[in-house]
């Protein structure tokens, strides 16, 4: 037996926007190695370095879990939002108690890193992000 879907397939927003972070990610880590390295030098650089990975992943990690619970339920969705948040905040901590016991990275930089380059994406982000049902996700670029 044949099953049709008549369901509207709809993007998944939560993972064109995590991309479009870990992008803007990719774009700061340069200039924020070098120059975290040049003033705490390669320990700095490596907090820096292991703070955006872990902030990379969290938005990977959290896109990946509304998009699975999305296709359930909007109950799924949101106990995937309130639930993945609470795992993912404790999985940022046990990670934080692990680096902090390297020796080779500085571990102030590593916590800062992750607190500031989490808000300051956000931030940065409101820009790309449109709020109307037309365009759900990222605003459509416009081509010249």
């Amino acid at each position: 037996m044949t099953v049709l879907n008549l369901a509207p397939q709809t993007p998944e927003v939560e993972t064109q926007i995590a991309h479009d972070l870990v992008k803007k990610i990719a774009i700061i880590a340069p200039l924020a190695l070098l120059a975290v390295g040049l003033w705490r030098g390669v320990d700095g650089a490596l907090g820096v370095l292991f703070g955006l990975a872990v902030v990379a992943a969290n938005f990977l990690v959290g896109a990946a879990l509304l998009s699975w619970a999305a296709r359930i339920s909007p109950t799924a969705m949101a106990g995937a939002a309130m639930g993945g948040y609470i795992v993912r905040m404790f999985g940022i901590v046990v990670i934080a108690l692990l680096v902090r016991n390297l020796a080779f990275v500085d571990f102030k930089v590593f916590v800062f890193t992750i607190a500031f380059t989490h808000i300051a994406l956000l931030f940065w982000e409101l820009r790309s992000v449109s709020l109307t049902m037309a365009h759900p996700g990222l605003k459509p670029r416009k081509e010249n």
